[in-house]
């Protein structure tokens, strides 16, 4: 535990809580939303609820205003003590904790995109589950502009694009932005929307229908879909099929097919450690 107080207010971030739903909002748009060493604490704190509290059963990342979703690390702090007691000589895993991929969220997480997004913004990207972007909306990469290496992010792009459309995007920097349209033909964006006001509408839709699933079976689901990337066909079949058999002890393996004879909606249970033998 951080000490971390989520029911105050962040320099840079807004986190609310509605309908088994956390909202983590970047709040920054006189920056451009952009990123700080005092941030990420906090990010990394909310990130931990949301994987723990069984009550959060889908998250969503978002921005304020219509021009910037996220302008990435804030340059004019990269040098800083703050940064270098942050970031400089810890392996990545205590370094980096921006992302729900990096702090082990396996609950669904939608990412909605208005206007530009650079840099470390990809972050929140290329780790989530389902992309929103609003046709204002582009990608591109800095780092090489300011000298520094893209590297975390610009994997993460190669993930979810054309290994040219990444590389592009890494080597010619701000010379080269990525529009919301080409975005979605290429699958960094999964849905389209018109405006940045369109964008709320969707998501919440989105999440609304992922909250009448057992929030359960869609962890492991998701774990066998993101562990697919990280292994060979063979070992990710096996690791798939020891996470589906896991869920054969969790009550909502029975729960699902006995609504669904009775012609009921799903009591699902939150609780990831419940077992058959639990249930009263």
């Amino acid at each position: 535990m951080s000490g971390i107080d989520l029911k105050a207010s962040h320099e840079g971030i807004r986190y609310e809580r509605a309908n088994h739903v956390a909202t983590l909002t970047l709040d920054r748009p006189e920056r451009g939303n952009s990123l700080t060493p005092r941030v990420q604490p906090v990010v990394r704190e909310i990130w931990r609820e949301v994987r723990d509290d069984p009550w959060i059963r889908v998250a969503i990342v978002k921005a304020s205003g219509d021009r910037h979703f996220c302008t990435g690390f804030d340059v004019s702090e990269a040098e800083g003590d703050e940064a270098s007691e942050v970031f400089a000589n810890r392996p990545l895993a205590d370094a980096v904790h921006w992302s729900p991929y990096q702090n082990r969220v396996w609950k669904p997480v939608i990412c909605c995109v208005n206007g530009l997004c650079v840099g470390g913004g990809h972050h929140f990207v290329v780790d989530a589950d389902i992309v929103i972007a609003s046709r204002n909306a582009a990608f591109t990469d800095t780092h090489v502009n300011v000298g520094m290496v893209g590297a975390l992010e610009n994997v993460g792009l190669a993930k979810r694009l054309p290994l040219g459309t990444a590389l592009r995007m890494t080597l010619m920097g701000r010379a080269y932005r990525l529009s919301a349209e080409r975005g979605f033909q290429l699958g960094l964006v999964d849905e389209l929307v018109e405006t940045p006001a369109d964008l709320a509408d969707c998501a919440n839709e989105m999440a609304e229908a992922m909250l009448a699933n057992s929030p359960h079976a869609m962890a492991l689901s998701k774990q066998a879909v993101w562990g697919s990337l990280e292994r060979g066909y063979t070992q990710a079949l096996e690791q798939a099929w020891a996470l589906l058999r896991l869920h054969w002890g969790h009550p909502d393996f029975r729960e699902g097919p006995r609504a669904f004879g009775e012609k009921r909606a799903p009591r699902w249970n939150p609780d990831p450690n419940a077992r058959v033998e639990d249930e009263s």
